[in-house]
């Protein structure tokens, strides 16, 4: 048994200190990146931000709505390939979407088909996210393998991982473009009170961010958002893309029917992990593991066009307090101090 002593930060933690600046409006911050992937030689430009891949967050419709933005929706893997299909042919770039597998052969067979029908219908397949909510197993290095050879040209994203170690070793086995940081920071994840394991989601990226840039691959930061100010610590501290499904939920983009309560209506969000999910997908919770996930009410919030211009209003004021004219200069600009509490509360 070993204890690591050194402090560890979530987003909460942390502040960005102010600098002079000679931007003077927010709208002269750039927030697209252009990016060239390690292994597929891919590129891709966009703003860097990405949907959770739950089934309640990675819609059609929230693709269609974030395609707008050049923002990347990425599907859960149980999605119906046939209406990705019906909105790339309405014109939607294929370039803004990810298609999700998980590790078994099953997954692997549904790729595939998956994969064909794009092809059948001449849309580009641009990225593939290998999801496992343990990205320590060994399995998931052969498998990035084995889809790496299956699919030499395309962009792949694996995870989730906190530690650098597992960082370099999915980069340099040769197959991994981007890996997802992240272990029990979703705010409808219950990992960290189910197993104990994690780490603070801002050390985490810090570290990952790091490793991965010291082999020209690239990070995402998944999870622990729960403001705009989060998006822009994630990218200040390292991150080159920033998943995040909460911010997300409750809008018409998302499945699910609004509900009505007491005068207030909400939209349904649960993690994959979950029973609802484990109950819809596999006919519930194998006797062997427990659910790792919530499931509730978010509060219904309208079109997501509002919410993304929140966002991006929010990240570009950081740039401007900070002196950064393009998202790419977030972190070189950025000075942190540590914090004891964030903000005033007296009116909740």
């Amino acid at each position: 048994m070993k204890i690591d002593n050194e402090i560890k930060l979530d987003f909460s933690d942390v502040l960005f200190r102010p600098k002079r600046s000679t931007l003077s409006s927010r709208n002269e911050v750039n927030l697209e990146r252009e990016y060239v992937f390690k292994h597929s030689k891919r590129s891709w430009n966009g703003v860097p931000i990405i949907t959770s891949n739950m089934d309640t967050i990675g819609t059609v419709d929230m693709f269609r709505s974030l395609s707008k933005q050049k923002i990347l929706t990425c599907f859960h893997k149980y999605i119906d390939v046939n209406e990705i299909v019906s909105a790339c042919k309405e014109g939607y770039d294929s370039k803004y979407f990810i298609l999700s597998t998980g590790i078994t052969e099953n997954d692997f067979d549904r790729l595939v088909v998956n994969s064909n029908i794009l092809k059948d219908n001449d849309i580009d397949l641009n990225f593939i996210c290998i999801d496992v909510a343990n990205g320590y197993m060994f399995k998931l290095i052969e498998y990035c393998k084995k889809i790496r050879h299956h699919f030499p040209d395309v962009t792949l994203i694996a995870g989730n991982v906190v530690t650098r170690e597992i960082v370099e070793e999915l980069v340099i086995t040769g197959v991994v473009d981007i890996i997802k940081v992240g272990i029990g920071s979703g705010a409808v994840c219950t990992t960290r009170l189910q197993t104990g394991v994690g780490i603070p989601q801002f050390s985490a990226v810090m570290e990952c961010s790091d490793a991965a840039h010291g082999l020209d691959a690239m990070i995402i930061s998944d999870g622990g958002i729960c403001c705009p100010g989060d998006i822009s610590k994630a990218f200040g501290g390292g991150a080159d893309f920033v998943m995040m499904g909460n911010m997300f939920s409750g809008h018409d983009e998302c499945s699910g029917e609004i509900v009505e309560e007491n005068g207030k209506k909400y939209k349904l969000f649960y993690g994959m992990s979950s029973d609802t999910a484990m109950t819809k997908y596999h006919g519930g919770v194998a006797k062997y593991r427990s659910s790792e996930g919530k499931t509730v009410k978010s509060a219904y919030k309208g079109p997501v066009e509002n919410t993304i211009n929140n966002m991006l209003g929010g990240i570009r004021s950081t740039c401007t307090y900070v002196g950064a004219q393009r998202l790419k200069d977030l972190s070189k600009c950025a000075t942190f101090v540590r914090v004891t509490s964030q903000l005033n509360n007296f009116f909740k």
